[in-house]
């Protein structure tokens, strides 16, 4: 009897796309046909999420199916030699017979140059530019003409066509909708140059569209009634050096909002090509497709806009969309909790890998979901570690716990003349986290609940 034939996989990660940034996600005007065919013919998951909401953490955990306390790549600082020792899942498939290819952004570290795991190379340091970037192919570094998600487009798709004889796996990560950024070795980043840019052919797309905001879009003054953990970093919003930052992207207008959605566009074309390029070479049902972004995104809510990496749901949902038949009939919608750790796991899983190389993740393999309908957990932590990105955010630090029900944030470098900073929600009752509970004499019982599971889960995150 011949061998199973072991599937392909691509990994498409966007970076800085919000839970709600696809036509197929309930976005009011923008349009992703190619990307919303992942969904429509495979599944989409409602409760996807991001351990920490942070660019170069969350990569490194998606590569290893670890948390960030434990794999160590904690922020955004410059961290490139260690990011070549990293237990990353493509060297376990090329131990097990797969060709692999790292095509775009990697920012674990501003090195632009190869790193152990890939047999294709295709990436630029740090943040890239989106006009005629430089890019590292194979270790050749300089620069090319063109607008940079079209260029990774047809890099991803030239790996695509290629004859072999073995089976593929592509982790295919965009720029957008980053806008153009310098980030220094030491975290601090600019984003006064640049800003978010079109191609000229997607210049005046949704032109004058409105995104209508959710409730808890609010002004900092009220934000912080509720939340006092916000004090200091919402009266440091306003000097010079957070305006700045801010000014630099049209923070939380509705031209923000209709820049990341145009530049979505070109996005969206390349996932066009994708599909094409998998049909036409017979490959498509024997491809596991798995498409998210790399941390969420604010559009006021909570009064924050690029801090991203906060444990409010706009900040650690993420858009997660898998199509692979052999596992999810076209339509499917799943509400199980699962989170970016879980990718690592679930394709080495779905390789052939053996008892050895799942020990160091912390991820689970969505095959039981997939199979049975069975959920993995219960509940996860999500964590962050103070940094220096945006001068605004000083001593911000949390672990945080989420279950089906409840939210509970727990600021870790946060008291205020003895007032208490922790936050806790009901997500039934308060979808938007508008309602802080922690003070509320009847929630004392599911606060002290909460806080032993997080203790758990922190220690497990360590791995200890």
């Amino acid at each position: 009897m011949p061998a199973k034939k072991k599937p392909n996989f691509i990994v498409v990660l966007i970076d800085d796309l919000r839970f709600d940034e696809l036509g197929i996600c309930g976005h009011p005007f923008m349009k992703t046909p190619h990307i919303d065919r992942i969904g429509h013919e495979g599944a989409m998951f409602t409760s996807a999420f991001h351990t920490t909401p942070l660019c170069s953490p969350n990569r490194a955990s998606i590569i290893t199916g670890q948390y960030a306390s434990r794999h160590g790549i904690i922020d955004n600082v410059a961290r490139d030699a260690h990011s070549h020792r990293l237990p990353n899942y493509h060297g376990i498939l090329q131990r097990l017979g797969y060709e692999t290819a790292h095509v775009g952004k990697w920012h674990m570290g501003n090195s632009g140059g190869p790193r152990p795991g890939y047999d294709r190379w295709v990436s630029f340091p740090g943040h890239g530019s989106i006009v005629d970037p430089v890019l590292n192919i194979d270790g050749d570094e300089r620069q090319h003409k063109g607008y940079i998600t079209d260029l990774l487009n047809d890099h991803a798709v030239e790996f695509l066509r290629k004859p072999r004889t073995k089976p593929f796996a592509l982790f295919f990560a965009h720029k957008a909708v980053h806008p153009d950024a310098f980030q220094a070795a030491d975290g601090t980043i600019d984003l006064s140059k640049g800003g978010y840019r079109v191609p000229e052919r997607h210049a005046d797309l949704y032109k004058g569209a409105h995104f209508p905001r959710r409730p808890n879009a609010l002004p900092l003054a009220e934000v912080a009634k509720d939340k006092p953990a916000w004090t200091e970093a919402f009266q440091l919003k306003g000097n010079e050096a957070s305006r700045k930052v801010l000014d630099g992207i049209k923070a939380g207008t509705d031209e923000e909002i209709r820049l990341r959605a145009a530049m979505m566009a070109s996005v969206d074309e390349g996932m066009g090509e994708v599909f094409k390029a998998l049909e036409e070479t017979g490959q498509l049902d024997d491809t596991f497709i798995l498409f998210l972004g790399d941390n969420g995104y604010f559009f006021g809510e909570h009064g924050l806009g690029p801090e991203r990496r906060f444990a409010y749901e706009e900040g650690i949902k993420s858009p997660f969309l898998i199509r692979y038949p052999a596992w999810f009939k076209p339509g499917t919608v799943k509400d199980e909790l699962v989170l970016a750790l879980d990718i690592a796991p679930s394709i080495v899983d779905l390789a052939g890998g053996k008892k050895a190389d799942f020990e160091h993740m912390q991820g689970l393999s969505l095959r039981p979901i997939a199979k049975n309908g069975k959920a993995i957990r219960s509940s996860f932590m999500c964590e962050y570690f103070s940094e220096n990105a945006m001068p605004w955010l000083i001593g911000m630090s949390y672990k945080a716990i989420r279950t089906k029900r409840h939210k509970y944030i727990h600021w870790t470098q946060k008291s205020l003349d003895g007032v208490a900073c922790d936050e806790l929600y009901d997500l039934k009752t308060d979808p938007y986290e508008m309602h802080n509970l922690i003070n509320k004499r009847g929630e004392r019982a599911t606060v002290a609940r909460l806080r032993r599971q997080l203790a758990t889960l922190v220690a497990q995150s360590v791995g200890l």
